[in-house]
């Protein structure tokens, strides 16, 4: 339906404005029912619908109505799959649909950058390439369905961690290539009706009010095409908010911030413009909403516990298989350990919290999945609730493991280890836990780990299991899914979507996360995640990327269509892959690309490309991949954008970020040309390294050394140093006369192009 909304906000008061920019109540918008505007809803979601019952208090946020939970982002994430995210999106859409939900508050793409984040389960990865593309396709998948999201939270909130009063010092290039870069092509490609702010303040602002956020970059940069809300609550100055581009405050203010809204345009304070232009964003998204609701629209609930099942069986990574023990033989005694078992974490705690339509039991699914040639026995090996070792379930689970031919400890993080509004102190499982493990391997040899966990951990007995299989939170088809993979009916295919150091202390932020007091500086810079353990050369436990397989999968023949090429040309690569093993599988093939050489600090390489394909035993695929410029560009701050230096760039393909089976090499030539402004305090090293500066320069530095004695090719080496690193405003007093303090003003000209 065509309306004319400019004529409708001219027929709007000033009152009425200033109250569509907040909230009705905690989760609708306000309505002006005498000029045709509805009110509609939006709630929380970003791996499942969580809509509060009617009767429920905002803070109630377990007394929600039943809708399928799917595996949390740091699983989905784990599946590197563009179109299974895209599904999964349009069964959330579907759902929304179904009950009158008009946007969905998510996905989650802030960065990963310290494992102890609270709420990392809801984000997708420490890498922003693949955290936007999983974003843009579970964007694109719910608002297939007319329903639309809210890409969250925006900018830097890594922490949760006096999450709403924090400052966040982060620097220019480092925000563009890692935590802006995140939400960019999410924000490009997919266009979410609306982008949250975030509650902390960046580089000294609150988000909900920093212009630079919401208008320069969101609106202006990346042609954003909706509106900016609040998070829950994040608001600080209103007027100011709004004035920097924050169209609409979430939850009611019950007209607080409407009458400053008001007296602020009444006084002056506040161009009445501005409001027109946040109401008007507000009403194009509010009547695209109402022009895409489904009447009697429905859901098939039974469809979408099958699509989590799926979901949570490719997004599940089997970090470690020793001599085949997976997959389980379906004869002989399984003995299956751990509280898990019966009460297993299959999603994590806060706002994101769903009550599911069912729930797996996952003695029940093993158990038939399993057969009439499997006995499955139980054992609770520690209890939920508390850390404290327990030497009769201990001895309960070393008798059961004994007694059978293999044993499958579930374990992992319980809600009060990790959850939105605190972060973790420490990467540990529970004692109660790594003690059960212990103490099954010494008494048994076939001994498998199942992590029902949101976020990494450290890993005591890792050498003393055979198996490992990180689950992450699986959603309500965990218990399902687990049974596919551990008795091979589905073959794992998830590849981890951050690193698992070794220890806490190796994570680059790990000497500046939570910060003190009120402020967290980002000095690890750029290095976050595999950035970091691979430029570093730090060993990780298990790194980005990696995940196995029960089959084996072959690379080779990678090609190049250009071998030298401009910065805005494209390059196209390609690569074959094939199962060699004896099942069907899927792969995810990995295109990292690495600078040979820069003038700045650069990561050792940087995931630019992945594709998930599916291979029978035998077949081979070409697997092609388009590199543009972002691929080889860093950001200069210099020229404010992204730039390429022109040199060699390594293309590689690999299995994760450290198992890299074939490289390419490619020259891209810039068609930017940097010109270096040098002043008095440049040195003859910074003028000798631009060569266009050096041609001018060499003659005169010439005569100095020659007047001084100073061959510079036959001295001592500190000699050399002492003059390279002279700067040029000690050059007069230095060359006994040869270079007055005018000749240096001229000479300065001359090198920097001035006339």
């Amino acid at each position: 339906m065509t309306r004319d909304i400019k004529k409708i906000i001219k027929q709007m008061t000033l009152e009425e404005k200033a109250g569509l920019c907040s909230g009705l109540d905690a989760w609708c918008t306000k309505p002006v029912e005498r000029l045709g505007i509805p009110s509609i809803m939006m709630t929380d979601g970003p791996h499942g619908l969580r809509k509060q019952r009617e009767d429920a208090d905002m803070v109630d946020i377990n007394n929600s109505i039943p809708a399928t939970c799917f595996p949390s982002a740091a699983g989905l994430a784990c599946s590197w799959d563009r179109e299974l995210l895209e599904k999964v999106g349009v069964a959330l859409g579907e759902e929304c649909q179904a009950q009158n939900v008009s946007i969905l508050l998510g996905p989650g793409a802030n960065i990963k950058r310290s494992p102890l984040c609270g709420r990392n389960f809801e984000y997708f990865s420490e890498d922003p390439y693949l955290s936007s593309e999983m974003a843009s396709s579970h964007i694109k998948g719910v608002q297939s369905q007319g329903v639309g999201t809210s890409l969250k939270h925006f900018a830097a909130n890594n922490q949760e961690h006096r999450r709403m009063t924090v400052n966040a010092v982060v620097d220019e290039r480092t925000l563009r290539e890692i935590y802006f870069a995140s939400f960019e092509n999410a924000v490009k490609k997919a266009q979410p009706w609306m982008v949250m702010c975030a509650y902390n303040k960046l580089n000294g602002e609150y988000c909900s009010e920093n212009r630079y956020l919401l208008t320069d970059i969101i609106k202006n940069e990346w042609m954003h095409e909706g509106f900016v809300v609040s998070d829950w609550g994040a608001v600080n100055d209103r007027v100011k908010g709004l004035d920097a581009g924050l169209e609409l405050e979430m939850p009611s203010s019950f007209g607080i911030t409407d009458r400053k809204i008001v007296e602020a345009v009444r006084s002056g304070k506040l161009s009445e413009n501005i409001l027109d232009r946040a109401v008007e964003r507000i009403l194009k998204v509010i009547f695209k909403a109402i022009d895409n609701k489904k009447e009697n629209a429905d859901y098939d609930k039974d469809a979408h516990h099958r699509l989590a099942r799926k979901v949570a069986g490719e997004s599940m990574v089997l970090l470690k298989n020793e001599d085949n023990t997976l997959p389980l033989k379906k004869k002989g005694t399984i003995a299956l350990i751990g509280a898990f078992v019966k009460n297993p974490r299959y999603q994590g705690a806060g706002s994101s919290h769903i009550t599911p339509t069912r729930l797996d039991d996952i003695y029940e699914e093993i158990k038939k999945t399993g057969g009439d040639g499997t006995s499955i026995i139980y054992s609770e090996g520690y209890r939920l609730g508390n850390d404290d070792i327990d030497e009769g379930l201990i001895n309960e689970a070393k008798k059961a493991a004994s007694g059978s031919d293999v044993a499958v400890i579930f374990a992992g993080l319980p809600d009060e280890y990790e959850s939105e509004g605190f972060d973790r102190t420490h990467m540990d499982m529970p004692k109660n836990q790594n003690r059960l493990i212990e103490a099954v391997a010494e008494v048994q040899t076939n001994t498998v780990v199942v992590l029902l966990n949101g976020s990494p951990i450290e890993m005591p007995w890792v050498d003393k299991v055979k198996a490992i299989l990180e689950a992450y939170l699986g959603g309500q088809a965990l218990g399902g899914a687990l049974a596919d993979i551990l008795f091979g009916e589905v073959n794992p295919s998830g590849k981890l979507a951050e690193t698992f150091p070794i220890k806490l202390s190796h994570n680059p932020s790990y000497l500046n996360f939570p910060g003190e007091d009120d402020r967290v500086e980002y000095k690890e810079n750029i290095f976050v995640g595999y950035r970091y353990y691979d430029t570093k050369g730090i060993e990780p436990l298990f790194p980005f990327g990696h995940g196995l397989s029960y089959t084996q999968f072959e690379y080779s023949e990678i090609s190049v269509d250009k071998k030298d090429v401009s910065d805005n040309n494209v390059i196209n690569v390609s690569v074959k892959v094939k199962n060699t093993g004896e099942v069907a599988g899927k792969e995810v093939v990995q295109l990292y690309v690495k600078d040979v050489k820069s003038s700045v600090l650069r990561p050792e390489k940087e995931l630019k490309g992945f594709q998930k394909i599916f291979l029978n035993p035998g077949e081979e695929k070409i697997v092609t991949f388009t590199l543009d410029k972002r691929a080889f560009a860093y950001y200069n701050t210099q020229i404010k954008d992204w730039h390429v230096e022109s040199g060699e760039f390594l293309i590689l393909i690999g299995k994760s970020s450290r198992d890299i089976v074939l490289k390419e090499s490619v020259r891209v030539n810039s068609t930017v040309k940097l010109r270096k402004r040098f002043t008095d305090s440049s040195t003859v090293e910074d003028v000798m390294a631009d060569p266009s500066a050096a041609v001018i320069f060499s003659p005169i530095l010439k005569g100095i050394t020659d007047t001084l004695g100073i061959d510079m090719n036959n001295t001592h080496d500190m000699m050399v140093a002492n003059v390279k690193a002279t700067p040029l405003r000690a050059l007069p007093n230095s060359s006994q006369g040869r270079l007055s303090e005018e000749m240096l003003d001229e000479l300065l000209n001359k090198i920097n192009g001035i006339d």
